[in-house]
């Protein structure tokens, strides 16, 4: 069992096919969730939906299912084309978690990327945060260059 960090297979094909929308939150687009998984999850590029198997269990203001991410829409620059979303926290959460799964409920929970933390990530009775990097063309979270 591992968690290995990638954009899903799935994902990319469904981009071809104009299924995943990321106009940002409250413009249209598709709404995104992310998940959070204990390190006896298997996860990687094949994982093709959300799935409950080896998630976190509830705890504070997490869960089954996870949290809305609030995406800050697309952009071009330096020829890539990117796009991030706000960070995201639970609060009062007693969690251990070694990754997670992007994910869209608008398209029947199609996966989007995982994401490996590495180790294990604790929060107790306290606030786990998903912190996630700039919207740049080097550090956005999905990055699409050619």
């Amino acid at each position: 069992m591992a968690i290995t960090q990638a954009i899903a297979n799935s994902f990319k094909q469904q981009l071809l096919e104009a299924k995943q929308n990321f106009l940002a939150s409250g413009s249209g687009g598709n709404t995104f969730k992310l998940a959070l998984y204990s390190s006896s999850a298997t996860l990687s590029s094949a994982t093709t939906v959300y799935t409950t198997t080896n998630e976190v269990s509830n705890s504070g203001s997490y869960s089954a299912g996870g949290g809305v991410l609030v995406n800050s829409g697309t952009s071009i620059s330096a020829g890539v084309a990117r796009t991030t979303f706000a960070n995201l926290s639970f609060t009062s959460a007693t969690i251990t978690a070694r990754g997670a799964l992007i994910y869209n409920t608008s398209q029947s929970n199609a996966a989007v990327c995982v994401l490996n933390f590495g180790t294990d990530k604790t929060a107790t009775s306290g606030t786990f945060t998903i912190q996630f990097p700039a919207n740049t063309s080097t550090a956005s979270i999905l990055r699409i260059s050619g």
